[in-house]
């Protein structure tokens, strides 16, 4: 059981997946100062975001209380989502495939790249090939 766990712990995938996270977490920051600092304030220029935390659903309940959606909140929630979405995309995404891009045409990128593998089964054709010629009988 040990040496399966040892042996998870240490693959690579799992190392890079742990460098993953930390990392964005750390970009998470970067993305929520620029939300809060240029996103939002530009939204509060159209409506009053604080508003939507006001926006309920009153229902009254078979004893008699109420029920308290917030649907306000679920909306808010959906138009955070979206301005992050759109500063990663705008912000970090498309300048960084545009990046790619240039520097993937700087290189040639249209050469023929190497020659492929053979297929499995040409391999196997291979070896059947070269263990005949070994072999000291001819086989029927």
């Amino acid at each position: 059981m040990i040496k399966g766990f040892k042996e998870f712990i240490l693959r690579g995938n799992v190392i890079d997946l742990a460098v993953a996270v930390v990392i964005g977490a750390a970009f998470t920051g970067i993305v929520n100062a620029i939300v809060a600092g240029l996103i939002n304030p530009l939204i509060a220029l159209v409506f009053q975001a604080d508003s939507l935390n006001s926006l309920v659903w009153k229902v009254p309940t078979l004893t008699g209380g109420t029920t308290i959606f917030s649907w306000g909140l679920i909306v808010g929630a959906i138009i955070n989502f979206v301005a992050v979405a759109v500063v990663v995309y705008f912000v970090f995404v498309y300048p960084m495939n545009r990046l790619k891009e240039r520097q993937e045409a700087r290189r040639g990128i249209g050469e023929p790249d190497e020659p492929s593998l053979p297929t499995e089964q040409e391999l196997l054709i291979q070896i059947r090939d070269l263990l005949e010629k070994q072999s000291p009988t001819p086989r029927a």
